[in-house]
Parts: C-alpha cells; sequence; structure tokens
C-alpha cells in the first residue's frame, strides 16, 4: 500500500511541476521577460532566453509531464490491481482521474498563472538544462511537425495592445491619466498626414515679394506669425519665407526702401500626403519650422508648421500673440461666407 501511495504522489507531484511550469512560462510576456533579464542575473537571462524561443522548453515540460502521466499511470494500473482486483480498480481509477484534474492540471496551473514571475525565475535554469537534456527528442519532433506549423511568426506586439496597455496602465493607477493620453497621441502621428494637420491656403498670411518694406510695416507688426510667406503673382506662386524678426529688423535700420524678396528666405515643398511622423523627422533633419503643403499638380494647399506636428501630441499650443486658435476652423468659416456670397448655400 505504502509503494502506492509513494507513486500516486510522485506522479501528482511530477505532473503538477509541469504544468504549472508550462502556465508560468507562458503567462510571462515576451516584453516582460527582456525588462527582468536588464537585470543581469542569471536566472532572469535564462528566462529571457526560454521565452524568445519557448517552443523548445515548452516542447520539454510536455515530453516530461506525459511521462510522469503516461508511465505514472501504467505503473499505479499493475500496483492497483494487485491491490484491489479488477472489483475496485475502476472506482480507483476514477479517483485517480479526479484527483490528476484537480491537484496535476487546474490547481498548479492557476498557481502558475498568478505567480508566473517568482515561478519563472526559481525554474529557469532547470528548465534550460531539461531543455539541452532532451534535445536530440525535440528536434526530432520539430522535423515531424514541421510541416504542421509553418508560417509566419506573429510580432511580440502591435499597435492596438499597446494602446491597450497603457489605457489598463492608467486604470490601475500605475501610470499619470497625461502619460497614457500621450500614448495614444503618439500613434496619431502615422495616421495623420500633412493636409490633415496644415493651415489652408485661405487662413494664410501672406506679403508680395515687390512690396516695399515700408508699404508692408503695418502688415508685418500686425502679423501674429513669426514666419511668412511670400508670393509672386498669386499664392500659387510661393517664391519664398520671410521671418517677422529679420522683415522688423530691415525696417529699424531703415531699409525702407528695399523690398520683402531681399529678406526673404527659401521655401520648401512637401506633398499632401506626407505621414506626420516622416514630417517631424524632416523638420528636425532640415532644421526648418515651416513647410508649403502641395497636391499632386503642384498647387499650393496650404503650409505646415513643426507647431501644427507638435499639436498632434500635446493638444492647441497658443500663445500671448494667437488671436485665432483653430486656423483650418477659421478657413471653413472663411470657406462657407464666400459660398454664401456666390449664393452656393442657404442663407439660413
Amino acid at each position: 500500500m505504502a509503494q502506492l501511495v509513494f507513486t500516486v504522489l510522485l506522479v501528482l507531484f511530477g505532473s503538477a511541476l509541469c504544468s504549472g511550469t508550462e502556465a508560468a512560462i507562458l503567462s510571462i510576456p515576451l516584453l516582460k521577460a527582456r525588462q527582468i533579464a536588464q537585470s543581469r542575473k542569471p536566472a532572469a537571462l535564462a528566462l529571457m532566453e526560454i521565452r524568445e524561443k519557448v517552443n523548445r522548453p515548452i516542447a520539454a515540460i510536455v515530453i516530461l509531464n506525459n511521462l510522469f502521466n503516461i508511465v505514472g499511470s501504467i505503473v499505479i494500473g499493475r500496483i492497483a490491481a494487485d491491490l484491489f482486483g479488477e472489483v475496485l480498480l475502476g472506482v480507483f481509477s476514477a479517483i485517480l482521474t479526479f484527483l490528476i484534474i484537480l491537484f496535476a492540471e487546474i490547481l498548479p496551473k492557476t498557481l502558475g498563472e498568478r505567480y508566473a514571475e517568482n515561478i519563472g525565475l526559481i525554474i529557469a535554469i532547470p528548465i534550460r538544462a531539461l531543455t539541452w537534456l532532451l534535445l536530440p527528442v525535440i528536434l526530432l519532433l520539430e522535423k515531424l511537425t514541421a510541416p504542421l506549423v509553418q508560417g509566419d511568426r506573429r510580432p511580440v506586439t502591435d499597435e492596438a495592445e499597446i494602446k491597450l496597455l497603457a489605457m489598463l496602465g492608467y486604470q490601475e493607477g500605475m501610470i499619470e491619466d497625461d502619460e497614457a493620453e500621450m500614448i495614444q497621441k503618439v500613434f496619431r502621428l502615422n495616421d495623420m498626414t500633412a493636409a490633415d494637420i496644415m493651415t489652408p491656403r485661405v487662413a494664410i498670411t501672406y506679403l508680395e515679394a515687390a512690396d516695399g518694406l515700408a508699404a508692408v510695416k503695418d502688415v508685418i507688426i500686425k502679423s501674429q506669425h513669426s514666419r511668412m510667406i511670400v508670393v509672386g503673382e498669386d499664392i500659387d506662386h510661393i517664391l519664398g519665407v520671410a521671418l517677422k524678426a529679420e522683415l522688423l529688423a530691415a525696417i529699424v535700420e531703415e531699409q525702407g526702401n528695399a523690398t520683402v524678396q531681399n529678406v526673404m528666405r527659401e521655401a520648401h515643398y512637401i506633398p499632401e500626403t506626407v505621414r506626420a511622423d516622416k514630417l517631424l523627422k524632416t523638420f528636425q533633419t532640415s532644421r526648418e519650422h515651416l513647410m508649403i503643403v502641395v497636391d499632386e499638380y503642384g498647387g499650393v494647399l496650404g503650409v505646415v508648421t513643426l507647431e501644427d506636428v507638435l499639436e498632434v501630441l500635446t493638444g492647441e499650443i497658443v500663445d500671448e500673440t494667437d488671436r485665432n486658435v483653430d486656423l483650418q476652423a477659421l478657413a471653413r468659416q472663411r470657406r462657407r461666407r464666400l459660398l454664401k456670397t456666390h449664393g452656393f448655400l442657404s442663407q439660413n
């Protein structure tokens, strides 16, 4: 009888250990394992190695688990048959099945999932050694199952998961609300284009290149923009960009006979389809703060600034000189007034 009890306990313990270990390993996200590995501790490095190539460690655990379950059940069956005979063997088998389900599957997997990180660090090095020990068998199984598991590997994470983690982190108090909001907004950069964030052409303040500085002095002073577009015949013929500070400096230095064209700088153009994240890098590398947005035919659609891109992340940036916060809304109002004037919209 003692032999039977010992064998049953051994099978239950071995199977439970394998089940809990498997659940713990699979419950630790790869990103979490890499974060833990930054401590450079041997167990943490072993855990990261296991999570990065999890198929073979899991195969080793499954092999060991089946050895406990199959071989152990055969041995227990023989011992039980000698002790109880055929009459009570069925009852004993039912009790053993219940014990295996409860104590070798449900309970250890629940604990493995709940304490995944602690268990993972404890068993990482032994599991790595077990994987090396059973490597010939694992390689044989990989050859046999290769045709059934072919396909692209899943990415470690994706945009939707990161957004969800940010939201859950905020709900659980792990990160601040502004941090969660910023993470959500970062992904908007990839979804928006220059056309989405630009100031439309109807709201652009511009100067004519041939104008003398003295003639446009009041316009320059009253402008809320630090950079002003310089045009030739019309706004579709943009010649350059003039800095308000340089225009005012020229006026103060009594260069009133000079024209706007003498003070302007070269204008830079971008297509309307450029994504906001690419546009941000363009601003950084070119060291420019304003670019002209053009359509596929080269027509001017508007202008976009570094501030416009940053506002995707931060919301509207307003200083004491801004009279119109949303220039896109202003452009829509001007368009509606224009259409009403020409009778294309109802006056109601």
